[in-house]
């Protein structure tokens, strides 16, 4: 399997990892929990990327695992991975205005156990963002989609571990204009879906590696830096090598959500178990590696614990996802 990236996703990459170095960094993230207006200007120069929801998934996960990395608040996520994508696979006619008018947006489809199916309940829970965003897409049994504007919506925000991304409970109006969704294209968006937010997960998990390796290098004790013991240094490789794993796995997924391969659910289940074992791996490991004060709000390391793990849950965990690979596999 070739990983290799084209001159052009080089240069994507590249100009979105300048670009978030120098608009957020953790100051700024520390200060979106107290204001989320903070993120406005973050949103501002990420909304002209909005097309990304609509082109190759391998293009997106490539922004997504930078966008991770600095554990990026606003609606670019809900918007670009989940909003965007769903619009396209309907074939909705309001798509092209709102990527010219560079409209926000996120997704209402999961009923309070999480899962990802069209339900009739006017509840619509796990909604990502949708206390910021300008439209929610609803999808209704059919299935069907509507576009809502936010001011119509009752949004009730429900407190999670990461404070820089919120959930929220909407309750939809009924009646509205439907586009129809046949179910591969609805499977297609769940996937894609579940995809992005892996590249995202694999992203924050490589920040929080790159912070406890620092450490390591820079933390000394009995003289030495701690790197250079054998405990941290089996931590360590051992944290590189899930992560590793899970990059594979979600830019696998990718490519076969743009071949439109058959292998796509089975590979998209893989890309998000891998990710969510790494993130897992990287939460328990980088504390360890950081010690006491790894578990203080002074440094910056909780800021990803808290992203890595709230997305670890969101879309379905490990176990749910090995869950649904067991089922595949026993199935063929």
């Amino acid at each position: 399997m070739d990983f290799a990236t084209t001159p052009e996703q080089d240069l994507l990459r590249d100009t979105v990892r300048h670009l978030l170095a120098n608009e957020w960094p953790p100051a700024l993230l520390r200060s979106h929990l107290d204001d989320r207006s903070a993120a406005a200007p973050l949103w501002e120069r990420l909304r002209d990327f909005a097309p990304l929801g609509a082109g190759p998934a391998t293009d997106l996960v490539l922004f997504l695992f930078e966008t991770g990395y600095v554990a990026a608040p606003g609606p670019f996520f809900a918007t670009t991975a989940l909003f965007v994508p769903l619009l396209a696979a309907c074939e909705h006619p309001l798509l092209a205005d709102l990527l010219d008018t560079g409209a926000s947006g996120t997704v209402a489809i999961a009923d309070a156990t999480g899962r990802l199916e069209p339900h009739a309940e006017p509840v619509k829970a796990f909604v990502v963002d949708a206390d910021i965003v300008e439209h929610v897409a609803v999808i209704d049994p059919g299935p069907t989609v509507r576009v809502v504007p936010r001011a119509e919506l009752d949004v009730r925000v429900v407190t999670t571990i990461d404070a820089s991304r919120r959930i929220a409970e909407v309750t939809v109006p009924t009646g509205g204009a439907t586009s129809s969704l046949t179910d591969r294209a609805l499977d297609g968006w769940r996937d894609r879906a579940t995809v992005a937010l892996a590249a995202e997960l694999v992203g924050t998990s490589r920040r929080i590696f790159d912070l406890a390796l620092d450490y390591a290098k820079h933390r000394h004790q009995f003289g030495v830096p701690i790197g250079s013991f054998q405990a941290i240094q089996h931590k360590l490789a051992e944290m590189a090598l899930v992560l590793e794993r899970a990059t594979a796995a979600v830019q696998y997924a990718a490519m076969t959500i743009d071949a439109d391969d058959r292998d796509r659910a089975r590979a998209a289940h893989v890309a998000k178990a891998a990710a969510g074992a790494a993130a897992r791996r990287m939460v328990k490991d980088g504390a360890q590696i950081h010690g006491g004060i790894g578990y203080t709000w002074e440094h910056d390391l909780h800021l990803f614990l808290r992203r890595a793990t709230a997305d670890e849950y969101l879309f379905g965990t490990t176990g749910w996802h090995h869950d649904r690979l067991a089922e595949i596999l026993f199935a063929t």
